[in-house]
């Protein structure tokens, strides 16, 4: 980002707690080579980790367990042309360990495509980015306040 592009860069903090608060996420990952983009619900768990509930027969869980994925939420106001963007960068790994399982089925929000077979995704935050479309004059000489 430019200095006074418009935009101002999250604290990784500051983007957990927004993400917190956000009902709904994208879930980016690769399928059959081609990016794909998935809309979840979701949990955060310990230090920022991302956690999806879904099916265990799910394509998604196939595509995404052991693999990198990116995962997205944001909230955008269109009227006043402002908003934010978070984004998670990490390894997707399904839990297996019963005891956590469990856990996680009391704190996780339940999927709104509820399944028999349900499983948890952990996506381990390893790099964690956000930014906030801010008023003022932009580098381009716009002012985002009009």
């Amino acid at each position: 980002m430019y200095t006074n592009d418009g935009f101002h860069e999250l604290g990784r903090q500051e983007c957990l707690r927004r993400l917190a608060k956000a009902p709904v996420g994208r879930i980016v990952y690769t399928r059959q080579a081609l990016p794909a983009v998935l809309p979840v619900n979701f949990g955060l768990d310990g230090e920022g980790a991302v956690v999806l509930r879904t099916s265990a027969a799910s394509e998604l869980v196939r595509a995404i367990d052991g693999a990198v994925v990116a995962f997205e939420a944001d909230d955008v106001d269109p009227v006043r042309h402002s908003g934010w963007s978070v984004v998670v960068t990490g390894a997707a790994v399904v839990v297996t360990d019963p005891a956590e399982h469990k856990r996680l089925s009391r704190t996780v929000p339940a999927s709104w495509v509820p399944s028999p077979q349900e499983v948890f995704v952990r996506i381990e935050p390893e790099l964690v980015t956000g930014r906030e479309l801010v008023g003022g004059s932009t580098l381009y000489g716009v002012d985002l306040t009009a």
